[in-house]
């Protein structure tokens, strides 16, 4: 199971990397929020909208890359685990409830990431050992 970690370790990194071009992308030129994204309703997305699509973004790929070198750190990984599920659920919400990014490629590809990672840190969490308080959770109802 620790070559299954070095193996997310990899995959944040990358993610991570991936999400640092985009929040310049945001930064730089607005309209590629409209044209990549949300191309459902594109007169939403203005300069404002990107710099905070951009700062999430960029906010998640820093979380991310800590959890890739710090891949122990159980609150940390949480945290990274919840960076995904939020992910998931805004793209979702915009594709099926706000109808502001029906399911292109440039939404497809987030959504996919996001759910392979929830699975693969879902799998990692196996990996962990048991902490001193669970060891003694199990062992009082041994007794």
């Amino acid at each position: 199971m620790r070559r299954f970690l070095n193996v997310l370790r990899s995959w944040l990194v990358m993610v991570s990397v991936i999400a640092m071009g985009n929040t310049v992308q945001s930064f730089r030129d607005h309209s590629f929020l409209s044209e990549k994204l949300y191309t459902g309703m594109p007169e939403f997305v203005n300069g404002l909208q990107a710099r905070t699509f951009g700062i999430w973004t960029l906010l998640s790929s820093i979380i991310r890359c800590a959890c890739a070198i710090d891949i122990q750190n159980r609150t940390l990984y949480h945290i990274t685990l919840w960076t995904f599920v939020l992910a998931l659920g805004h793209f979702l919400s915009e594709a099926f409830i706000y109808k502001t990014a029906p399911l292109t490629i440039g939404v497809m590809a987030p959504l996919i990431v996001a759910s392979f990672s929830i699975i693969g840190m879902l799998i990692g969490l196996q990996c962990f050992p048991e902490t001193s308080e669970e060891l003694g959770a199990r062992q009082k109802k041994r007794n």
